[in-house]
């Protein structure tokens, strides 16, 4: 959290790390690694400061992945999960916490004016459960309700489709400029999904 009890969530932590670390020569490849539930905000921000943001999986573990593979020094999830890999092998909440408080510190800036690099588009998530997720990728119905939704948003927003990996559930994620819209878009979705993928 910053000064006003804010959150400041992991996209947003990221953020400022990437950009720490690039000033100071330590972001292998001006790169960091996220997965595909980070904020566009964030994505957005990175790619105007000149910083690369590769995709992965859901998961800490593809993160990890990714950064192995290709000796990249930063990554982590929304969730706040930061792996600074030049310095440790796995996540280090007290790690990441000295790193933001060092960055804080350098620039004479607060918390949030250093989160503030980036905006949140708001993002709403609906889990839609009891339907096939083996189908999500396949059903024509529901491939259209993303595809036109995703034309609306060209630009402003995205949509994210993805079967959980544990349980039988479709989770919706829309981010948009407004909460309205972003939280329309994902009920609409959703209730194609729960239609044409019911069990």
């Amino acid at each position: 959290m910053d000064a006003t009890g804010a959150v400041v969530d992991g996209d947003q932590i990221l953020a400022i790390l990437a950009l720490a670390g690039r000033e100071a020569g330590w972001l292998a490849a001006d790169t960091v690694v996220a997965t595909v539930m980070s904020n566009l905000g964030f994505v957005q921000a990175m790619e105007a400061a000149g910083i690369t943001v590769q995709q992965t999986a859901v998961g800490d573990r593809y993160v990890l992945e990714a950064m192995r593979a290709n000796a990249f020094t930063l990554g982590g999830e929304q969730s706040g999960h930061v792996i600074l890999s030049n310095l440790a092998t796995t996540g280090d909440g007290v790690l990441t916490a000295i790193h933001v408080a060092a960055r804080v510190a350098a620039t004479k800036q607060s918390q949030a004016d250093l989160a503030g690099v980036m905006t949140r588009l708001p993002q709403v998530l609906v889990n839609v459960p009891e339907v096939d997720r083996s189908r999500t990728g396949s059903d024509a119905a529901v491939a259209q309700v993303v595809r036109d939704a995703e034309t609306a948003l060209a630009g402003r927003g995205r949509v994210l489709l993805r079967p959980s990996g544990t349980e039988p559930l479709v989770r919706v994620m829309v981010e948009a400029p407004t909460e309205a819209e972003a939280r329309a878009t994902a009920e609409r979705i959703a209730d194609v999904v729960r239609t044409n993928l019911a069990l």
